[in-house]
């Protein structure tokens, strides 16, 4: 695949870069994830859960979760005016899902630094359980 300059100055409007450019990445959207709210250091962001995302017990892999927790957190992250990427990233599991189910993923900032920041990822199903809670730590590059 050939890199291809993004059509939207992700200093010049960064939550529109955010919400298309980072939004619409090719992982997520082949995998259906949906970009529901972004503005300025948040990210909404839906997945209707799919038989092929699931495991042999025929819940959700927690792969499809982190995917979707993963994708909230780039978009945020990336909301504010500088480019972000994830050093490091980690979830905790509390609930299961299965298809057919509906999870979504909100990214809040926990702390934001000139070149680092934290964040809080929820991941909740359609009746508004908690199914996991992910930390990110973003670094800036900030030229």
């Amino acid at each position: 695949m050939k890199d291809v300059e993004p059509s939207i100055d992700h200093k010049a409007e960064p939550v529109r870069y955010a919400a298309e450019i980072v939004g619409g990445d090719p992982f997520s959207s082949f995998l259906g994830i949906v970009v529901e709210e972004v503005r300025d250091s948040y990210a909404l962001v839906s997945l209707k859960l799919k038989p092929e995302y699931c495991n042999s017990a025929a819940r959700s892999h927690g792969g499809i979760i982190f995917s979707l927790a993963d994708q909230a957190f780039a978009i945020a992250c990336n909301s504010r005016g500088y480019m972000a990427l994830a050093a490091e990233m980690k979830i905790n599991y509390f609930e299961a899902t299965k298809a057919g189910d509906t999870v979504s993923a909100e990214a809040k900032p926990i702390d934001i630094r000139k070149r680092i920041s934290l964040w809080n990822i929820e991941v909740r199903n359609q009746d508004s359980s908690l199914v996991a809670v992910a930390h990110g730590l973003a670094y800036h590059f900030l030229k």
